[in-house]
């Protein structure tokens, strides 16, 4: 009998993505927990991640997916799946796992698709209800509504649902309160990377204030994602007792939607330095790029922490860019796009980099693979897993052919 050759992490060509099955499942533990002590359901937001590979370790924690598109909704139905030997709690063996779809707006020949995959749908505007509701009570598929409160915990404008002429949601409560008898449920999304419990429950008693009433006469109510509870010093507890008491006093499911908290910290991207160079400082040119590979460093001009360097633990976190000396001659490590401001970070690092060097870059699992491009034909990093055992799995690697088919 033929047995697979095991895989070296030494051997591997970079860059690539590498997953850690056991960080994964230390994470899923917590929201576990969580659910356990607050009786809420927790819903992996594919958004954030949706590398499949890796969906049978999370299944026995979550109660399901969540989605944005019609490809997601397909994608959590087809691959999250229900034979899992749950460990939550308040999952049962017998219970199918959840799909929820939403989109910001659905259109009229993908809507029927959707709900084939579905067991809710979350419909973002008044508009959108009205002119799907009819095919999703045709299949008995219980609907939603998102509703924007107008506030929101996020540091960031672009990521901001309550920012100005925002579309994300109603926030009218009359309309709401109209619509009702067509809906069963709401979805709230106000939160992003909110690590304070305090901020979250002031902005949880505001909404309670405005539309308590409204809350009242529904049978579910998700919280969305955005909420940073898988920190060592987060009180766990404390969340807890404050979604169930907010499911005792209205009557309602409460649902979250982790997706950096699913996986936070149980991904790097491992890369290799191509050249250095020196410009007043240190700089490093890695075969990878922020711009097709860690796109959110851009998007929210933030800086990668490194995680290792050939293969030794680091946890170097980069320079605070308010606080960067021109004089001191740290280290820049770039993409080898050619976008000048391809950055992964500024590094005060213990040696000068060489040319061969292994740099594994951190926290890398959530809105990265999700987001890869083939920006200037930049190779694509392979999705690596080390599982549970240790072994490791390729589990998937992109050529040229895969480069072509992209396009045209």
């Amino acid at each position: 009998m033929n047995s697979t050759p095991a895989v070296s992490l030494a051997a591997l060509k970079t860059p690539y993505y590498l997953l850690d099955e056991a960080a994964i499942v230390a994470n899923m533990q917590i929201i576990a927990r969580l659910c356990e002590l607050s009786g809420a359901k927790a819903l992996l937001a594919l958004k954030c991640f949706a590398t499949w590979g890796v969906f049978d370790v999370m299944e026995p924690y979550l109660h399901g997916t969540t989605s944005s598109s019609l490809n997601e909704v397909r994608l959590g139905y087809e691959t999250f799946g229900n034979n899992s030997a749950d460990i939550n709690n308040n999952v049962n063996n017998q219970d199918k796992k959840e799909t929820h779809a939403y989109s910001v707006a659905y259109s009229a020949d993908e809507i029927d698709e959707v709900l084939s995959y579905a067991d809710k749908i979350i419909f973002n505007s008044i508009s959108q209800l009205n002119a799907f509701k009819g095919q999703a009570a045709a299949k008995n598929i219980p609907v939603g509504l998102r509703l924007n409160p107008k506030t929101s915990n996020s540091s960031f404008i672009i990521a901001d649902p309550a920012r100005p002429f925002s579309r994300l949601g109603e926030h009218d409560k009359d309309k709401i309160a109209a619509v009702l008898g067509d809906i069963t449920g709401v979805m709230i999304h106000n939160n992003c990377e909110n690590d304070s419990f305090e901020a979250f429950s002031a902005s949880l008693a505001d909404i309670e204030d405005r539309f308590g009433d409204v809350l009242a006469q529904l049978e579910w109510v998700s919280l969305g994602g955005g909420i940073h509870f898988i920190a060592p010093d987060y009180p766990l507890e404390k969340l807890a007792d404050r979604l169930k008491g907010f499911s005792e006093k209205y009557g309602v499911q409460v649902y979250l939607e982790p997706g950096e908290a699913s996986i936070h910290g149980a991904g790097s991207l491992v890369t290799t330095v191509l050249d250095t160079m020196h410009n007043e400082k240190n700089l490093a040119v890695v075969d990878a790029s922020i711009e097709a590979h860690m796109l959110d460093l851009l998007i929210y001009r933030e800086s990668a922490p490194i995680a290792s360097i050939n293969g030794e633990f680091m946890a170097i976190a980069p320079v605070n860019k308010d606080q960067v000396d021109d004089a001191v001659d740290n280290t820049i490590i770039y993409g080898r796009s050619c976008l000048a401001g391809d950055i992964f970070g500024e590094y005060a690092l213990p040696s000068n980099l060489q040319v061969g060097d292994k740099i594994a870059f951190g926290n890398a699992a959530g809105y990265t693979m999700v987001k890869k491009n083939w920006f200037n034909g930049v190779n694509m990093p392979a999705i690596v897993i080390r599982r549970l055992d240790g072994s490791i799995d390729i589990q998937r690697e992109f050529d040229y052919q895969d480069y072509k088919a992209s396009l045209s």
